[in-house]
């Protein structure tokens, strides 16, 4: 008599196989930390540090961006990076017309009071 080969049948081998090539399911995308890191810098360069907040959330805004893109659907978050970007730039555009409104106004008011702000003496300057 002939012996029985050992191991597996082929249908046996099949399914096993077919186990190996099931795919994983897909991970749902994650929130990129730089895009919430953006918009808690708008935030903060409202309410307490004006200057350095809305820095910091246009340049992590646009890292955020960036990463965003890159990852191809990896990582969510455009929407925080971009109301973070939203919040910086008007904040740095605020400050910045202060400065210019407080020049403009420091230099009618030199000029009423008759200071000259050049050695030479040039009225209104």
């Amino acid at each position: 008599m002939a012996e029985e080969p050992h191991g597996p049948t082929i249908r046996e081998r099949e399914a096993v196989e077919e186990v190996h090539y099931e795919r994983p399911a897909p991970a749902a995308p994650q929130t990129s930390a730089l895009a919430v890191v953006s918009l808690v810098s708008g935030i903060v360069a409202w309410l307490l540090l004006p200057v350095l907040g809305a820095i910091a959330a246009v340049i992590t805004g646009h890292l955020a961006k960036r990463e965003i893109r890159e990852s191809r659907g990896a990582l969510t978050g455009d929407g925080l990076a971009t109301a973070g970007l939203v919040l910086g730039y008007i904040q740095l555009g605020l400050i910045a017309l202060g400065i210019i409104v407080l020049i403009f106004l420091l230099l009618v008011g030199f000029g009423i009071a008759g200071i000259s702000l050049v050695p030479w003496g040039w009225p209104g300057f």
